[in-house]
């Protein structure tokens, strides 16, 4: 539960502090400038979002290691492909409760090269824009997950759609579908698992090992923003420049008044790209939700404006924020 990501979250605080390290920080820029289309913001749209994520709650509930996960993430692959994106599946087995099993989990990367070569080169992507599209397991509830997990995969895809049209602005990016965020039985202690944000924990120390992970800017995290009534609340742990940026294109597109801040930190896919890879990374997350994790968190909770709202605002920040 993200009630227990919370707790847990501020013990990896603590352990940080104790260690006499913080949160990685945004360093002075060394790459050259990147050439963003400033009005590409304009083109995300809510409506087409929607429709993805109705798509992912009409397949039903889609745990991890399910049969029906596999048919979202067909789905989501296929979408990407058909935009022009490379998709890596990046598959690994894990134990996410000791005696019970493993189980396959499957993060979905996808790379966009503006010149069409194949493979896709890994040295070009220097922001993560990212998700979980697993939904919690729920003992007699088809739990359909429809701001969580649906709406930020859904919104994802369409932004997936907008960056294919500015090509060489798209291949500085790298678009992750996490599998295994929601916790099988329960969040493990420490972060190093074995239960939840397994994902997100696999994907983070690939880019440490490889040392891809030094050419990343930042990354930011979505995570249930489809609600009618939007409230962002960013976890205490947002690092204060990416924060700043974000309450700055708030200001600028009239839609501050859905910004805010959370008091404590959140235990989310972020957390791995902070702790593991030493990303700077936030996670744009509404956590006022009281459908959140339960069977009523259906579609009708939704609005196709406030995934308009996200993805233009996350553009508006990203064009600004590369193109310094």
């Amino acid at each position: 539960m993200r009630t227990c990501k919370t707790i847990f979250a501020l013990a990896f605080c603590l352990l940080l502090i104790g260690c006499k390290e913080s949160a990685p920080k945004i360093a002075p820029r060394t790459l050259p400038r990147i050439s963003a289309p400033t009005d590409l913001w304009k083109e995300f749209s809510g409506e087409k979002a929607f429709e993805h994520v109705r798509t992912q709650v009409a397949l039903g509930a889609r745990p991890s290691g399910s049969a029906t996960i596999e048919k979202a993430r067909t789905h989501i692959a296929d979408t990407l492909k058909h935009a022009g994106w490379q998709v890596e599946r990046q598959e690994f087995e894990e134990t996410p409760v000791p005696g019970k099993g493993a189980l396959k989990f499957v993060n979905l990367i996808a790379r966009f090269s503006a010149t069409a070569v194949q493979p896709v080169p890994t040295n070009t992507q220097r922001v993560i824009v990212c998700s979980h599209y697993d939904t919690k397991r729920m003992s007699g509830i088809n739990f359909v997950g429809a701001n969580d997990s649906a709406s930020s995969t859904g919104a994802l895809l369409e932004l997936a759609r907008v960056l294919a049209t500015a090509p060489q602005f798209a291949e500085h990016f790298e678009l992750v579908f996490f599998d295994g965020e929601e916790a099988v039985e329960k969040f493990s202690e420490p972060l190093d698992g074995p239960d939840g944000l397994i994902g997100s924990r696999h994907y983070a120390r690939t880019l440490r090992e490889s040392g891809r992970a030094k050419q990343f800017q930042f990354a930011i995290l979505w995570d249930m923003i489809g609600d009618k009534n939007l409230t962002i609340t960013l976890p205490s742990d947002t690092p204060p420049q990416l924060a700043s940026a974000l309450f700055a294109a708030g200001e600028k597109l009239g839609t501050r008044k859905h910004l805010s801040t959370y008091s404590d930190p959140i235990l989310d896919d972020h957390v791995p790209l902070q702790i593991i890879a030493r990303i700077p990374s936030m996670d744009i997350i509404d956590f006022d939700y009281p459908p959140w994790h339960t069977g009523s968190d259906t579609l009708d909770k939704l609005s196709p404006d406030s995934l308009r709202i996200i993805g233009q605002l996350t553009l508006y920040m990203l064009t600004q924020e590369l193109g310094k």
